[in-house]
């Protein structure tokens, strides 16, 4: 029992990171119905964006602290979010009235000059990320062992997701998101500038993203311009997983993914963590399409 809850604490931390992404991937789909396939670089640009603003940062509130982490963790979510506008923008406004697979296209390119563009700026060696927050001993609770940036994950995440359900239910910016989610062509016949709301959603997903880069970052320092692929991908699944499109299922199936894929590690063998999110792709496909809170769709032909 020790060792699950164990696994369950580190599946936990895991699947908090993968929520932040996943919940990126189904408020654009929900919106625009399409994935945005660039959104696991997002993440990895939060990362740097974190690593480069370390030293600036450290000038004002001396790096590891509280302040300096999370004035860190804020910075590195409003570059991402101006670089999500920026994306949405240039990339996939202008073909938002051709047909979706123009844009899945499109995002597959975009992603792929992410990464080539970030192995060329940042180079493509992984680079050590710099402590940002104090971290404390490993605390011991009835045989448990678990490190404070475990527990900063978990807190922080839980706190984006009561933010962005604020957004989203209380909101005059969040209703005109759900009216466009819902039938985009009467929203704008009612006012709202769906142009903006489009843009407010890519700004807020990439921040959520730019968030779980810092949040990998400080449990996992070692970071990359190709370490948004396997993160990016699994979140896709999480929130195929959840019901694409819903915000409680994309937050699920992150933390079903993450428990899942630890508890395969822990107990079968590492080998397999990184396919067992796609077995469950493919077993969700197969039995639930629609996702484990997604409801089925009729097409009216």
């Amino acid at each position: 029992m020790t060792e699950f809850l164990q696994q369950l604490i580190n599946g936990l931390a895991l699947g908090s990171i993968l929520a932040l992404i996943a919940l990126g991937y189904t408020m654009v789909y929900g919106i625009l119905r399409f994935i945005n396939f660039a959104h696991g670089d997002v993440f990895m640009l939060g990362a740097f964006a974190g690593l480069y603003l370390a030293p600036a940062i450290g000038r004002v509130w001396p790096l590891p602290s509280v302040f300096g982490g999370l004035a860190l963790l804020v910075s590195a979510m409003a570059i991402c979010a101006a670089f999500g506008v920026f994306i949405e923008r240039f990339a996939y406004r202008p073909l938002r009235r051709q047909p979706k697979l123009t844009m899945l296209i499109t995002a597959i390119g975009v992603s792929l000059f992410l990464e080539n563009g970030g192995q060329f700026i940042f180079g493509a060696a992984p680079q050590r990320f710099p402590e940002i927050l104090p971290t404390l001993p490993l605390a011991k609770l009835g045989g448990l062992s678990f490190n404070s940036n475990q527990i900063v994950v978990i807190v922080v995440t839980a706190l984006l997701l009561v933010v962005l359900r604020f957004i989203v239910l209380k909101t005059r910016m969040g209703r005109a998101m759900r009216a466009v989610a819902f039938n985009p062509e009467a929203a704008a016949l009612m006012g709202v500038n769906t142009n903006v709301v489009v843009s407010f959603t890519f700004a807020l997903g990439s921040a959520l993203a730019a968030a779980a880069g810092i949040l990998f970052a400080i449990n996992y320092p070692s970071i990359d311009p190709l370490m948004g692929i396997m993160p990016g991908l699994k979140a896709f699944v999480a929130a195929v997983l959840g019901g694409i499109g819903n915000l409680p299922g994309a937050a699920l199936g992150g933390m079903i993914i993450g428990v899942t894929e630890t508890l395969v590690s822990g107990y079968i063998s590492s080998t397999y963590r990184d396919a067992i999110a796609f077995a469950v792709l493919i077993l969700i496909l197969l039995f639930k399409p629609s996702g484990l809170l997604g409801k089925k769709e009729v097409d009216k032909v």
